[in-house]
C-alpha cells in the first residue's frame, strides 16, 4: 500500500499535511497506464518499471508477468527482457504472456526494474492444495501458490468476500492478485475458479496507513511517523519504503523493516526528518513468512554469476538453509552486508530475491 502525503509551505511557516491517497483505489484492480516510449516523460516513466512475476514457473508451461510504474498502477507496452534471450511486450491490460524456460530461475527486465523468480520441473506441480498467507496488506499484492492454476492470468477468476480480484500475474503454480478496491480489513473468504475445481481460503486483510508527524515539521526538524495496522490485533513484521527521501528522511535508512505493537492500537513508529518542501510517500507492505527453500535456490542460481570468494560464501549460506532452516536470521544479516557492496545487475536481483525469502 502506498501513502502520498505533501511537505508544503512558504518562507512563514511550513506545514505537513498528509493526503492519504491510496494508488489502488480502482474497481477490481489497478489502472492500466499506457508508456508514451516516444516521449521524454515516457521515458521517465519507463526507467522506474517494476516487473511482477508468479512467485514459481513451471518449465514448458505458460506464464503472466506484469509491468507496474512509479505510481504502483500497471503500465501498458512495456517492453520486457527475458534472460533466456526472449523477450515481450505487455498489452493494453500491462500484462504479458510468455513460456517458461527449463533451469533454476528466470530474471526479467524492463527500464529499471528486475525481478526473478524460480522455475519447477513440471513433476513438481501440485494440482489439488492452495497455500495463502495468513496476513495482506490491504491492496496490495497477494500470492497464491499450490498448483492446478492456469497460466494465462484472465483465464483465472478470483473473488474476494464477493469481489472479483485482478489477476496481475500468473504460472499453473501460483497466482499474484489484487484485492478489489471494495476490500475492507479483517478476514477475507477467497474463492478461485481455475483449470482446476473451484478452492477456497481465507486471509487478514491489514489496511497499514501513516499520520504524519505532529505537530507539523520544518525543514531540519524530526518527529515521528506512526504506521496503523487495521484489521488485525497480531504484532505483524512489516516494511516501509521511503519513495521521496529528498523530502522527508528516515532517521534508519529509507527501507526499513518493523514489528507493530500488537492489541488494539496496532502501531509502529519510524524518526523521520524533514529535508524540504515537496510531495512525498510511502510504501508498506505485510513481510510474509520465510521461505528457506526458496532463499537457497535463489542463491544456488546466484553462485555462477557470483566471484569465486563469493561464491564459496554462497555454496556455504545454501548448506546452512538446506541443513538448518532456522539460520535464516544469519543468513539475512550476511546478504544484507553482501547486497550493499554488490553493483546492479543479474547477481543483485538474484541476491535480493533470496533475501526477500527471508
Amino acid at each position: 500500500m502506498t501513502n502520498a502525503h505533501r511537505l508544503t509551505g512558504s518562507s512563514a511557516d511550513l506545514a505537513l499535511t498528509a493526503l492519504l491517497s491510496i494508488a489502488f483505489a480502482v474497481k477490481a484492480g489497478l489502472i492500466p497506464q499506457t508508456a508514451q516510449k516516444q516521449s521524454s516523460h515516457g521515458a521517465a516513466r519507463l526507467s522506474s518499471i517494476e516487473v511482477i512475476l508468479p512467485p514459481r514457473l513451471v518449465t514448458g508451461e505458460p506464464a503472466t508477468l506484469a509491468t507496474l510504474g512509479a505510481d504502483h498502477r500497471l503500465v501498458a507496452h512495456v517492453p520486457v527482457e527475458l534472460d533466456n534471450g526472449t523477450s515481450v511486450e505487455t498489452d493494453a491490460t500491462g500484462r504479458a504472456n510468455f513460456t517458461a524456460p527449463s533451469g533454476t530461475a528466470l530474471i526479467a527486465k524492463a527500464g529499471g526494474g528486475a525481478a526473478a523468480t524460480l522455475i519447477d520441473p513440471r513433476s513438481a506441480t501440485a494440482q489439488d492444495s492452495m497455500s495463502v498467507p495468513r496476513f495482506a496488506a490491504l491492496h496490495s499484492r497477494l500470492n497464491l501458490c499450490g498448483g492446478g492454476f492456469d497460466g494465462n492470468a484472465e483465464a483465472n477468476h478470483v473473488v474476494i468476500n464477493g469481489e472479483p480480484a485482478l489477476v496481475v500475474a500468473a504460472s499453473p503454480e501460483c497466482l499474484v492478485v489484487i484485492p478489489g478496491a471494495n476490500a475492507a480489513p479483517g478476514v477475507a473468504k477467497i474463492s478461485v475458479d481455475s483449470a482446476t475445481p473451484p478452492r477456497e481460503a481465507s486471509v487478514t486483510l491489514v489496511a497499514l496507513d501513516f499520520n504524519p508527524p505532529d505537530p507539523p515539521l520544518t525543514p531540519g526538524e524530526k518527529g515521528w511517523l506512526v504506521v496503523h495496522a487495521r484489521g488485525s490485533d497480531d504484532r505483524l513484521r512489516i516494511t516501509v519504503q521511503n519513495e521521496s527521501p529528498g523530502v522527508l528522511r528516515f532517521a534508519n535508512g529509507d527501507v526499513q523493516e518493523l514489528t507493530t505493537s500488537g492489541g488494539r492500537q496496532n502501531v509502529a513508529r519510524i524518526q523521520v526528518q524533514a529535508v524540504s518542501s515537496g510531495d512525498f510517500s510511502f510504501n508498506a507492505r505485510i513481510v510474509p513468512p520465510p521461505d528457506a527453500e526458496a532463499a537457497r535456490r535463489f542463491l544456488q542460481a546466484a553462485e555462477p554469476l557470483a566471484p569465486s570468494d563469493l561464491a564459496h560464501g554462497l555454496k556455504k549460506m545454501e548448506g546452512d538453509l538446506a541443513h538448518h532452516p532456522k539460520s535464516g536470521a544469519k543468513v539475512l544479516v550476511e546478504l544484507d552486508r553482501i547486497l550493499g557492496a554488490t553493483n546492479s545487475g543479474d547477481l543483485w536481483t538474484l541476491l535480493e530475491a533470496a533475501r526477500s525469502s527471508l
